[in-house]
């Protein structure tokens, strides 16, 4: 066995500590389209996550935020996705379809 020498003691030291306060890995949540209806209509989501809007409709949709804070255009069939920046509570309905919507609640 190899004694340790101060300076890779001090290197295994770095990386364990590098390994405690790595920051978390981001995560896809997926949110789906069909029959004119967001599913699931409230998600909790982290800055950094991605929302990925699935649309199995055969109308385009959107996803915008009643603030103005983001609008996501999902083509017929398709997907579109949001990277998340910002925490807060954001309802969100589709332009085109008034009726659909929902809820993204984002966290630090």
């Amino acid at each position: 066995m190899t004694p340790m020498t101060p300076g890779r003691t001090g290197l295994v030291a770095v990386a364990l500590l590098g390994l405690w306060f790595a920051p978390a890995h981001a995560e896809t949540i997926h949110v789906t389209i069909e029959n004119l209806v967001f599913t699931p209509t409230e998600v909790t989501a982290k800055v950094g996550d991605t929302i990925v809007w699935d649309n199995k409709d055969f109308l385009a949709h959107t996803a915008t935020a009643t603030n103005n804070d983001w609008n996501v255009v999902i083509s017929p069939k398709q997907a579109s996705k949001l990277e998340l920046r910002k925490a807060g509570t954001f309802d969100y309905f589709c332009r085109f379809h008034p009726n659909m919507k929902a809820r993204l609640v984002v966290t630090q």
